[in-house]
């Protein structure tokens, strides 16, 4: 209670707002529940093309992006709002123009109202290379990240990334957490499914032959996978997909 009546002191909330137009390296983001901006900082300008916040708010995603990624940045966004349920450390292709390999991770969170009813979002995306140079692990880990990349889809150890980034398995897992907030394996998974969500929206393969691709046993595993990630099933994502190029 007494945290809420500090809030409801406030003038504007955009006096917290503005203290994210110093966090250069990270994009902080407000939507509504049409998933429409209704709050972005500097770095989220960037992002979207625009000079200020007022020419990104009321627009969407597809106003600024590829519509594949927008397609996919929104399917992410009614998830969360939908369920309640936060979405943390997703990685996923940065919003930048097509066919950009750079990643971020993004995390997103359902707002309430007074009510307890979900009237939208808030979310922040932090490009990954810029996490690794802060941690000091960014010219070890380049090349390594590179192949994960690269040859996501094949069998990939530990043991092999270690070496590429010249340190003992142990000591290669400690600096890997500390510079991408998960483990390897986590982070491969991630880079599995985000490839899979592309292939289900952008082609018309089955979802036993997208799993092949993508680097997982069968079927079974990348749905129990995805489903882990994405909070929901690949076929459901997919029909969401077509259901949203329709409207």
């Amino acid at each position: 209670m007494f945290r809420d009546d500090f809030f409801s002191q406030l003038a504007s909330a955009d006096q917290i707002l503005r203290l994210f137009d110093l966090l250069p390296e990270v994009s902080f983001f407000l939507k509504d529940r049409e998933c429409r901006f209704i709050g972005l900082n500097r770095r989220g300008c960037e992002y979207c093309g625009v000079a200020r916040e007022e020419e990104a708010i009321g627009k969407n995603d597809h106003d600024f992006f590829p519509s594949e990624r927008a397609d996919y940045y929104r399917a992410d966004d009614l998830a969360v709002m939908k369920s309640g349920e936060p979405i943390i450390n997703r990685i996923e292709a940065a919003p930048e123009q097509a066919g950009s390999t750079r990643l971020v991770i993004t995390d997103k969170v359902p707002l309430q109202d007074r009510k307890g009813i979900v009237i939208g979002l808030a979310g922040f995306s932090r490009q990954i290379d810029r996490i690794s140079r802060h941690s000091g692990t960014v010219d070890q880990f380049s090349r390594m990240i590179d192949h994960m990349q690269e040859n996501f889809g094949e069998p990939i150890n530990t043991k092999l990334l270690a070496k590429m980034s010249g340190m003992s398995v142990s000591q290669f897992g400690r600096r890997f957490r500390r510079a991408f907030g998960s483990s390897p394996h986590q982070y491969l998974l991630r880079l599995r499914v985000n490839a899979a969500a592309r292939l289900l929206i952008e082609t018309s393969q089955t979802i036993a032959a997208i799993a092949q691709d993508c680097g997982f046993h069968d079927h079974a595993h990348l749905c129990r996978h995805f489903g882990k990630i994405m909070n929901v099933t690949p076929s459901t994502f997919r029909s969401r997909q077509k259901e949203y190029k329709k409207s």
